[in-house]
């Protein structure tokens, strides 16, 4: 049973300067997983500045993937670091921008409900925000951490700032911290550390009313003592507190382990009066030397149309590695530009000596025929394929045009006229496509999947479960006119949504799997945003043991069960 908390919910603020990029999603993740470490009671959530209300409608390119929770939140990437570390869900609650922000107070005024008042920044802004803070705090939480965002001095996040200053004063001082996430470059050519850029950084942060508690130091090295010290004097910091956050050698999951030897966790608890607790790392470190001592190698081809942006799959890699830890095993992932593979007549020489395909989803026709490309070489030489969402459509049409005959089969999103429609919009959605509302209208979030072949693939990666629940992001879907060629043809139907177990017929397909295969396995969901490191998503485990299984020379049909080390201890 969990000890009862004394005083309110505790906060802590994350805040980040004189750069991007530099790892806030990560470190809060880290800093959340101690103290769940601990026993602490932790929820995290994402303040952004931008304007759009969700990330579903941004491009790859510009913001990376989305990720998507349970309760159907279309959310940044960083959510996904989040439940990572974390090993629990978070919910539309954990994710804020400013165009949500902002269209509650429009719609509050338009309701009439501020009295007919000047409607401003301070107070309606940022009491709006500090509400979606509030909202996660409670009796059975004990500390929630807040990730704010861009970089000190954005003029966009200035209300985020200023609401997470009042937060402090109302709750009160004792309960409130701030932890500063803060660049040190190094000067090659001088041979020296520079910590001015932190230093004004901090300072912005004081004019905006905000003294950080911790500093925590991005840097490529490792800081020096009197680098420290400095940085301690002129950011007005403890020194215990100033956090040396230098590039870890193997992954990201080894943050939590530097931020332990640092015993950031103890000085958190004793900022924030909470009783100091031994933090359980035991299962931790275990799964971190999996990583870092791999017994062997794995290739796996990554074929998609963000290839460029690496965040842009950033749940699928993820999830990669994690199945790949599980075997002891590291996965070096080759990725592979869809389009080149329609526009290079040499294009199998790019498919060669890969041990598994994966295709993950996506939208447009784009690079589509190239993906067509990478399915068919897998099914005809026995090369492990797992497909996600669009991976699982495309994986369709390849099969009705090779294996059914039907030349001209396609999905309707890439081609609304073909006679033969594999996948089309699911009949929630034509209204929907047809009038171009785009924002957050497709199917979301959490769907349970029915397990129809327990002597399955499918059904072994899952232990034999018969329900499970997987997340969904897409419109259209595999059309159920067909299934009946596909079955007799040797592709089966292993996992089935159904919204009526009495008609059968109108069960949407969310799992398909090719007989007498190593490993030919595709969901219409999205996997990849349940993996964890300490607990890799069973297809994936699955999909990496078979991959594995081929680079020793598995026959067609093989086993793709391993003996493992236990993963937890």
């Amino acid at each position: 049973m969990t000890a009862k908390r004394e005083g309110p919910t505790r906060h802590l603020f994350i805040t980040g300067g004189v750069v991007s990029s530099l790892g806030k999603g990560i470190a809060s993740a880290s800093i959340a997983r101690l103290l769940k470490n601990m026993g602490y009671r932790v929820r995290i959530q994402k303040l952004d500045p931008y304007l759009n209300v969700d990330p579903g409608t941004m491009n790859p390119f510009q913001h990376g993937e989305v990720f998507v929770t349970d309760d159907g939140a279309e959310t940044d990437l960083d959510l996904g670091h989040y439940e990572r570390f974390l090993g629990q869900p978070c919910s539309k609650q954990s994710t804020v921008t400013s165009g949500r922000i902002y269209q509650s107070v429009i719609q509050k005024e338009r309701e009439g409900r501020y009295n007919g008042g000047t409607v401003q920044v301070i107070p309606h802004v940022t009491d709006e925000i500090k509400a979606s803070v509030r909202a996660l705090a409670g009796p059975d939480i004990d500390v929630v951490l807040t990730e704010i965002g861009g970089t000190v001095g954005d003029i966009e996040g200035l209300p985020f700032m200023e609401a997470a200053r009042q937060y402090r004063h109302e709750v009160g001082s004792q309960y409130v911290a701030f932890v500063h996430l803060a660049y040190i470059p190094f000067i090659r050519a001088a041979g020296e550390i520079k910590t001015k850029p932190a230093q004004h950084s901090v300072q912005k942060l004081r004019e905006i009313g905000i003294i950080p508690d911790f500093l925590l130091c991005r840097a490529e090295k490792s800081l020096s003592k009197d680098v420290k010290e400095k940085l301690a004097l002129f950011c007005n910091v403890d020194l215990r507190n100033v956090v040396d956050l230098a590039d870890v050698p193997t992954s990201v999951y080894e943050v939590p382990q530097v931020l332990f030897k640092q015993e950031l966790h103890v000085a958190v608890c004793q900022r924030l009066n909470l009783p100091v607790r031994e933090c359980a790392m035991h299962e931790w470190d275990l799964m971190v030397s999996h990583i870092r001592k791999p017994k062997d190698t794995v290739t796996i081809a990554l074929v998609g149309k963000y290839i460029n942006h690496q965040d842009a799959y950033k749940s699928v890699t993820e999830s990669i590695d994690h199945a790949a830890y599980a075997h002891l095993l590291k996965a070096n992932i080759v990725r592979i530009e869809s389009e080149s593979l329609e526009k290079d007549d040499n294009w199998v020489e790019k498919l060669k000596g890969i041990d598994g395909i994966l295709v993950p989803g996506g939208f447009g026709k784009r690079g589509w025929e190239g993906k067509l490309r990478a399915i068919r070489y897998a099914r005809e030489n026995n090369v492990p394929y797992l497909g996600l969402c669009l991976g699982m459509q495309a994986a369709s049409v390849e099969f009705a045009r090779n294996v059914l005959g039907l030349a001209d089969a396609n999905s309707t999103e890439m081609n609304e006229k073909t006679t033969n429609p594999l996948i089309a919009p699911m009949e929630t959605q034509k209204d929907i496509i047809a009038l171009n509302l785009l924002g957050g209208t497709m199917r979301l979030g959490s769907y349970p999947c029915t397990i129809t072949k327990k002597t399955s693939r499918t059904s072994k990666c899952y232990g034999h479960a018969e329900l499970v629940h997987e997340r969904h992001r897409h419109r259209y879907e595999f059309n159920n006119a067909y299934r009946e060629r596909f079955e007799a043809a040797g592709m089966i139907f292993t996992g089935l949504y159904l919204p009526d177990p009495t008609k059968p017929e109108k069960s949407l397909v969310e799992i398909i799997e090719l007989k007498n295969h190593l490993f030919f396995v595709a969901t219409q969901a999205h996997p990849e945003f349940k993996s964890g490191p300490v607990e890799p998503h069973p297809l994936f485990r699955g999909f990496l043991g078979a991959a594995y299984k081929r680079k020793r020379g598995a026959p067609a049909g093989g086993d793709t069960e391993m003996t493992l080390p236990p993963i937890s201890g």
